[in-house]
């Protein structure tokens, strides 16, 4: 298991009242693998730009993916640019892949048949058990992306042990989650304005 498809189950497992957007959840899973393509010796971070360094032979086939998609020739990508183009949709991506292994299970609201989308929820697998132990365990990488994604309990005790290269990615990953949010206040600001000029007084 990689540290993304960790930061998946870990989200999803809270259940319902602890859901976590899925813009947020896609740019982190973009971090996640972006953190262990570094682990893996795959790409270095030089300043703010993702600079690849060694083959791609992840053998997880998402990572795998994302190893692929890396720009691997100078001017080299920006990782808060990675981040937006890796990430789109990447959540679906995760979801469909771990339903396709077993990990995840579908689960239908029974109150409302209509207007609730089918929500997932974790099997209990080695899998699900060793990233909520990660979590518990607060596993510095995984606790600071699940933070970032506003996961209660996702804060560590102090200051996490991360090295320079993963700390930038974290925070490229809060500052990209900041920068949707403002994105979707401003549409909320926009709507509400449409519908109060079409309300009229």
């Amino acid at each position: 298991m990689t540290t993304a498809r960790d930061l998946f189950i870990v989200t999803v497992d809270p259940g319902p009242e602890h859901a976590v957007g899925q813009g947020d959840l896609s740019l982190a899973l973009a971090g996640a693998e972006l953190i262990d393509l570094i682990g893996a010796g795959v790409v270095a971070v030089d300043g703010d730009l993702v600079v690849p360094v060694g083959p791609s032979t992840p053998d997880d086939r998402l990572l795998g993916e994302a190893a692929a998609q890396l720009t691997r020739q100078a001017p080299y990508e920006r990782i808060e640019d990675w981040l937006w183009r890796r990430g789109r949709d990447l959540s679906a991506a995760y979801r469909t892949a771990l339903e396709e292994d077993g990990e995840l299970t579908r689960k239908r609201s029974g109150r409302l048949p209509f207007g609730r989308a089918e929500r997932v929820e974790p099997v209990d697998t080695p899998a699900r058990r060793r990233a909520a132990d990660r979590l518990a365990g607060k596993e510095p990488v995984l606790v600071s992306l699940a933070s970032v994604v506003g996961l209660d309990g996702g804060q560590p005790d102090d200051e996490p042990d991360l090295d320079e290269a993963v700390t930038t990615v974290v925070a490229a990953v809060h500052d990209a989650v900041m920068e949707l949010e403002a994105v979707r206040q401003r549409r909320n600001i926009e709507n509400a304005a449409f519908a109060n000029l079409w309300r009229g007084p």
